[in-house]
């Protein structure tokens, strides 16, 4: 499992294993989120086992699918307001972990200075500076 932390309220992964999940709870997780719809691709585990095994583990479990590439504003709130109110940290996992930094960078824009979400998201391995753009339309909306 390949957990990349943003700070310490938030990390992400690939895509994450039925026995994975063990691991993460173990790792301190409280709360587990999955950004990518089920059968996604061929091969993928099935949700329902990764949230039983969330279930098992004692951890929350959030199931708030978001297209590859197709990330909404819309998408972006349900996220903000998931991590507002979740049990933390948080271990948000998608099929790179591309998605979920995603999601978390445009929710922070609202209230974060962009280098400090480039620097958090780079430091996890994550080139985002394409979203600039983007992220200055979300701190319009604080």
């Amino acid at each position: 499992m390949d957990i990349r932390k943003i700070d310490d309220t938030i990390s992400v992964a690939p895509q994450i294993t039925y026995t994975d999940v063990a691991e993460a709870a173990r790792l301190g997780f409280k709360t587990l989120v999955a950004n990518r719809p089920d059968r996604e691709e061929f091969g993928q585990p099935a949700m329902a086992d990764i949230e039983a095994a969330a279930i098992e583990n004692g951890m929350t479990w959030v199931y708030m699918p978001v297209e590859s590439g197709n990330v909404s504003d819309a998408d972006v709130a349900r996220f903000g307001a998931m991590i507002q109110e979740s049990d933390k940290p948080v271990l948000a996992f998608c099929r790179s972990g591309t998605r979920c930094t995603v999601l978390w960078a445009l929710n922070e824009a609202r209230t974060t200075p962009a280098r400090d979400i480039f620097d958090k998201a780079s430091n996890a391995g994550y080139d985002i500076s394409g979203l600039a753009p983007r992220m200055a339309q979300q701190s319009e909306k604080q």
